[in-house]
């Protein structure tokens, strides 16, 4: 495509202030913190601030798009990040670096041979009703593997383009798959539905056996693809979030043998559910954790948690989970026994209530009391405090510039 010389202006101008900021003293700084902390040698917490949801109501303030549509998959990625390095003041680096992931298709659970349905409000990111569509074991007969494909050269054309444009002034790279999700009961439920999933552990437990197996095989096929054509790429590195929690540069990783081919084992995968918070530790091992193992243990580290209490859970995981590193506590788990369970052997990673700031009205002094009482709790544990699920800031999106600047006055304070 023919790019304007406006637009041509526009986007270099946007490189160029990146390149500034990641040329500041303070960014290596941020990184060897992350590293220490993440090795199990903190020097304090550390803080991050994820809008989420909350992304909304931060571009209709300060999120000005001036070039043609067909180049907002740049400009907006480069306006992002500097919204978040002059907005959101957390202990997010910010580097000069352009990246243009890989190109696939096939890999989210829209295919699996019967398409997944739910019934959704007309509320942006409202709930939404899943509506079953294995109801019988003669559906499972009906599904197969996700059909993935690895777009090469399309994605070669991208880093074409951006070189090009913005090439002499950040480093444009094309990265492999980072990100390693396994949450099988959340595909699970749009499959079966939360309520059938429960009734299955007692009534059908082997048709939920079945579900899980194929769930586990699927990923399993997925991650043998991206190894088997060199299509990962290292994720200990500072701009990628561990999962639920911070950010990830560790020295744990790669692996010793690392020639520069990326394995399974020179990464970090994250895997949760969600869904069976309600489920005691025996059936969670039986119908989740014995799934997700064969995939965790493929590789260097993991994370294990998102927003569900993990607290009847812990010594499970702990005792299973090898190469175990991040374990999240929620706002409603017991954080002194996570505190107590976690210790100095793996990272305490803390999520605030997000309604402290996403609710109509912020509650300032309750979200500063969260903070210290957490780190008190914690002190002596490599801690991460992160923001996320704020879906809304009720159009005002200086509320994640006041509590990042909060939060990370706090964590000094209490080095």
């Amino acid at each position: 495509m023919i790019v304007t010389r406006q637009d041509r202006a526009v986007l270099r101008d946007l490189a160029h202030r990146i390149a500034d900021a990641a040329s500041l003293l303070e960014q290596a700084e941020k990184v060897r913190l992350w590293t220490a902390c993440n090795d199990l040698q903190p020097e304090r917490a550390m803080v991050l601030a994820n809008p989420q949801g909350g992304w909304a109501d931060i571009d209709e303030a300060w999120l000005r798009c001036e070039c043609d549509p067909s180049l907002h998959w740049i400009e907006e990625t480069l306006r992002r990040r500097l919204i978040q390095h002059e907005h959101i003041p957390d202990d997010q680096p910010i580097f000069a670096t352009f990246n243009v992931p890989l190109q696939v298709t096939g890999a989210g659970y829209e295919d699996y041979g019967l398409a997944l349905r739910t019934t959704r409000t007309d509320v942006p990111q409202g709930a939404y009703h899943i509506d079953p569509v294995i109801t019988s074991e003669q559906d499972l007969e009906r599904l197969h593997f996700r059909p993935l494909f690895i777009d090469f050269e399309a994605t070669d054309r991208a880093v074409a383009f951006a070189e090009d444009l913005i090439g002499d002034i950040l480093a444009v790279r094309r990265v492999g798959r980072m990100g390693w999700r396994y949450g099988l009961t959340r595909v699970l439920i749009h499959m079966r539905g939360l309520e059938q999933m429960m009734l299955d552990m007692y009534e059908q437990p082997a048709l939920l056996h079945r579900l899980m197996g194929f769930l586990r095989d699927d990923y399993l096929r997925e991650l043998d693809l991206f190894e088997r054509e060199h299509a990962m790429e290292l994720n200990n590195v500072p701009d990628h979030i561990t999962g639920s929690g911070g950010l990830s540069p560790t020295q744990a990783l790669p692996a010793p043998d690392y020639a520069g081919v990326v394995r399974p084992i020179d990464c970090i995968c994250w895997a949760e559910s969600q869904e069976t918070v309600g489920v005691g530790p025996a059936q969670f091992d039986e119908f989740v954790l014995q799934y997700q193992l064969p995939l965790m243990r493929r590789f260097g580290l993991v994370d294990y948690g998102c927003c569900e209490q993990l607290d009847h859970k812990l010594d499970l995981l702990i005792a299973h989970i090898p190469n175990l590193r991040w374990l999240a506590v929620s706002s409603w788990s017991n954080r002194s026994l996570a505190a107590e369970k976690i210790g100095k052997r793996f990272v305490y990673v803390y999520k605030p209530w997000p309604t402290h700031v996403s609710a109509p009205s912020p509650a300032w002094d309750e979200a500063e009391r969260d903070i210290r009482e957490t780190l008190r709790i914690a002190r002596g544990c490599a801690v991460h405090i992160v923001m996320k699920d704020t879906q809304t800031f009720h159009h005002d999106p200086e509320r994640i510039t006041r509590w990042a600047t909060m939060a990370t006055r706090i964590v000094r304070e209490m080095a």
